[in-house]
């Protein structure tokens, strides 16, 4: 199959340089062992699923992995594949300061407002009502293409099921007390591993803290901020409304980053020269999907250093890319100043409210206060199947099988597009589960009201627009993966219907 290389095994983030393949990859190899990412132990994909991953020859990948064998970095037995070897401790790196060569890359944990509703005939916007003449409401929604929710019907509920009992049959007694704040160290041993493997994080248990969802973190990280003494978290000018909100009533302002063709900018003499921290999606920018682009990257994280600020990073969709080549956690270039937020709510499912902060060493204590003195925590029955789930290998073959499914998802979305409304450029589909749909100028409300009448229900650009910014784009965020695989034809009918 041509697709089967998105089923295999598990993620690898690696960063390569250079043209000689095999040299490169072994080059990568040593570093993320050497750096200590990649811990002892860690199992690495076989050589077949990174060849394809990276779009290199097995052969490649396989006598790279025999050479670094030989030279001591891996270990390689029967039945157990290729893993990182045990070694003398390896000395800590320092942050890189270095750029990945490729970025590309937001969230919607509870989308913020839906259409606006009006009266008209099916994919035909109305006219206004003739005086003292009511037209008939449009019934509710029968198609949801809101941002932010994975195809709940796809919850791997026999896999999880599994993962619960084992994790419940070894579970120890204590597990069922109150516990540690910063959750359950089965879970944050495992998520360490993984960030490493999967997203280029540098992580130890000691520097996670499990929590109730990303909002619960930024809660938490907010509240940590303001007994700080910061005044300001600069956010991005397009984003969810929810996030912005909670820091403002946690005491904090939320400047607007200006942006432009390339994405948010970071100039430090804009809001960030007063600001105490940056709340951004990098990979992905919500909603207009975007990547961080490599200098902006590195300048917001130069900021950062230079004024004793912190970056908050929403790594809320990191799984899901569509490009063979991945882009690593912008916390990998400074752990120290970035504060990496993940989640499960767009891999597995948002109901579990399991979610994970990396910090810097200089906020675990304060933000395991905040988070003991309001006793907000996930329960430790699905923290211990989350960490088993994780373990058994049973998160990476589900994530790679939605990340197939949603390809093809956002391949038929621009395909129809392209075929039915030729005018509509469609952008941000690298990476994550929505697309962005551009409308000519002054017309999303009305589109928006078409799709109430085509029973749809769907999000416009200028939703998520900050209040101070100026309203110079329309579009539809288009939330592809919200329907199930029964849903998904008649909710992309009922978009193109929309359409203008």
């Amino acid at each position: 199959m041509a697709d089967e290389w998105a089923t295999f095994g598990a993620d690898l983030h690696l960063e390569l340089r250079g043209p000689r393949l095999r040299a490169g990859l072994m080059d990568a190899l040593r570093e993320a062992v050497r750096s200590g990412r990649l811990a002892a132990g860690t199992r690495l994909p076989s050589s077949r699923s990174l060849a394809a991953d990276l779009g290199m020859a097995r052969n490649t990948v396989a006598d790279a992995y025999a050479e670094l064998v030989a030279e001591g970095w891996l270990t390689a037995r029967q039945g157990s594949g290729t893993r990182v070897a045990r070694r003398a401790e390896p000395r800590r790196a320092e942050p890189r300061r270095t750029e990945p060569r490729r970025t590309e890359a937001r969230r919607s944990e509870s989308p913020r407002a839906a259409p606006r509703r009006a009266e008209h005939r099916p994919g035909v916007v109305p006219a206004a009502s003739p005086p003292g003449r009511a037209l008939p409401r449009p019934s509710a929604p029968a198609h949801n293409l809101k941002a932010g929710t994975p195809d709940l019907a796809s919850f791997p509920r026999a896999e999880w099921l599994k993962a619960y009992r084992r994790a419940l049959t070894a579970a120890p007694n204590e597990a069922f007390g109150y516990g540690d704040p910063r959750g359950r160290t089965e879970l944050r041993t495992v998520l360490a591993e993984y960030l490493a493997r999967a997203r280029g994080v540098y992580a130890r248990p000691e520097r996670i803290v499990v929590c109730a969802g990303f909002v619960h973190g930024l809660m938490l990280v907010g509240q940590v901020l303001r007994s700080r003494g910061v005044r300001d978290v600069a956010v991005e000018s397009y984003g969810l409304g929810l996030h912005a909100d909670l820091l403002t009533g946690a005491g904090l302002g939320t400047p607007a980053l200006p942006f432009d063709e390339r994405g948010t900018r970071v100039d430090d003499s804009g809001p960030l020269a007063s600001a105490g921290a940056v709340l951004m999606t990098a990979a992905h920018q919500f909603p207009l999907g975007g990547a961080l682009p490599p200098d902006r990257r590195a300048a917001v994280v130069d900021w950062a250093r230079a004024s004793g600020g912190f970056v908050l990073e929403d790594d809320y969709d990191g799984e899901f890319r569509y490009d063979r080549q991945r882009v690593g956690a912008l916390q990998g270039l400074d752990p120290e100043r970035v504060v990496y937020l993940g989640t499960a709510s767009k891999s597995l499912a948002p109901g579990l409210r399991l979610a994970w902060m990396v910090l810097p060493e200089s906020l675990v204590g304060e933000v395991v206060a905040a988070k003991g003195a309001v006793d907000w925590v996930s329960g430790a029955p699905d923290q211990l199947a989350f960490a088993e789930f994780l373990a058994s290998g049973a998160y990476d073959r589900h994530v790679r099988a939605m990340r197939l499914r949603y390809r093809r998802r956002r391949d038929q979305l621009v395909a129809a597009v392209a075929a039915r409304a030729p005018e509509t450029r469609v952008s941000g589909i690298a990476a994550g589960l929505h697309a962005v749909l551009a409308l000519p100028p002054g017309t999303e409300q009305d589109v928006l009201r078409a799709a109430a009448w085509n029973g749809l229900a769907v999000q416009g650009v200028n939703q998520f627009r900050r209040p101070t910014v100026p309203a110079t784009l329309d579009g539809l965020v288009v939330g592809y993966g919200t329907p199930s695989d029964s849903a998904w034809p008649g909710a992309l009918d009922a978009l193109l219907r929309t359409l203008p």
